[in-house]
């Protein structure tokens, strides 16, 4: 968890660089000139940059900068999650038929068409599970085969706890 920035009086430095909340430099200013600065525009003062010298403070809503900061951290939370789009699913089994197998081919490269990336599971039950691993990848290929759209493998076939899955994406 980040730790909250210190906002009006918790501020310890003598002096602080200010920005106000437009993101325009006001200088290097007293504490206490800062402060009354913050005063009179009805907001806080909120030591962004802690670490710098002199530190950083911004003068803006204290509600407003913890919604912002939540927005960026969401916003970061899900690009760390994906490379360039949602990831979806596509799941098929070993005795799946051709026609089934075009059909999920055609819903993987329209996934791919859109940018997504998408995540291709065989699914295995029973002793299924224990078939040699050659077999089972050579299942899996029957669909890539089919999908229309180019792809590169961004993560190789490999053992899950529901079968065998792999994700691909859009080449670029």
């Amino acid at each position: 968890m980040a730790l909250k920035p210190r906002i009006n009086h918790q501020i310890k430095a003598a002096e602080l660089r200010v920005v106000d909340e437009s993101g325009a430099n006001l200088g290097i200013l007293k504490l206490g000139e800062a402060l009354g600065r913050a005063l009179d525009a009805g907001a806080d003062l909120i030591e962004i940059s802690p670490a710098a010298n002199p530190p950083v403070a911004k003068i803006m809503d204290f509600g407003k900068f913890q919604y912002l900061e939540n927005k960026k951290q969401k916003e970061s939370r899900v690009k760390g999650k994906t490379h360039g789009g949602e990831m979806k699913g596509i799941q098929v089994k070993i005795g799946t038929g051709d026609h089934d197998l075009a059909i999920k081919a055609a819903r993987a490269s329209e996934f791919l068409r859109q940018g997504h990336r998408v995540r291709v599971e065989l699914f295995l039950r029973g002793r299924a599970k224990y078939f040699d691993f050659k077999f089972l990848t050579e299942r899996l290929e029957r669909l890539l085969k089919l999908v229309s759209e180019d792809y590169r493998i961004a993560d190789p076939p490999q053992k899950s706890h529901k079968g065998l899955t792999t994700i691909i994406e859009r080449a670029k």
